[in-house]
């Protein structure tokens, strides 16, 4: 599908209503395999579930929380009308991941959902794009590095998304692509376009859904 192909069919999926279908605290509990499945990754804090909520415009879909680690499990999510019977598959699913680096829990609690997420990266052949956001106003920290090397060498397609551009000045946004672009340039399993976002403002969230459904129907 082209650009315009994929916003009009991105509107219309994430005009739908979605729902939240499981919580996985384990590889044991995934899902069946069968649609494309879109994840999404990124420091604790970084404005995960703000951004669900954005694409799909439902306040309460993904639980928002100013206490980072509360995301402790794989949180799926597909358009609502499916019964989830064999054959009836939604077009996608969306994949809340708990944040990685600072998490306000027991350090084991932490190891444990830490290799969940890197489980589920490894071993997860639905999934077609991981979207790693990075908070614009601090950049690509060490562990954002440690998850793109991770992604690399399981040959998992990644996309780098930057977050809370309205609590940066507009005019150092063009900038900050560029040089997230650059730091990216080299990396094997990086896509070649970052994108710059606003859950606040509902800024650049069209761009991304465009994305999305590029990125699940193959892209």
């Amino acid at each position: 599908m082209n650009g315009s192909t994929n916003a009009k069919v991105g509107m219309e999926i994430f005009n739908s209503p979605w729902v939240f279908i499981r919580g996985v605290p384990a590889m044991k509990f995934l899902p069946p395999e069968g649609p494309p499945e879109i994840a999404f990754a990124g420091r604790s804090n970084v404005g995960k579930s703000s951004l669900i909520n954005a694409l799909v415009s439902q306040n309460g879909l993904a639980r928002t929380s100013n206490t980072p680690g509360r995301t402790q499990e794989l949180n799926y999510f597909v358009p609502d009308g499916y019964s989830g019977q064999p054959g009836d598959l939604p077009p996608m699913a969306m994949v809340d991941m708990p944040g990685y680096g600072y998490a306000s829990a027991p350090k084991e609690k932490v190891d444990e959902w830490t290799r969940l997420i890197f489980d589920y990266l490894q071993g997860r052949v639905t999934l077609k794009r991981v979207y790693v956001l990075i908070d614009s106003r601090h950049g690509i920290k060490k562990n954002d590095e440690d998850v793109f090397k991770l992604l690399d060498k399981a040959a998992v397609s990644y996309q780098l998304v930057l977050t809370k551009t309205d609590k940066i000045k507009t005019a150092g946004v063009p900038r900050l692509i560029a040089e997230t672009m650059e730091k990216i340039r080299k990396r094997p399993a990086a896509f070649p376009e970052v994108l710059a976002t606003s859950s606040e403002k509902n800024e650049g969230i069209d761009d991304l859904r465009a994305a999305i459904v590029f990125a699940a129907n193959g892209g």
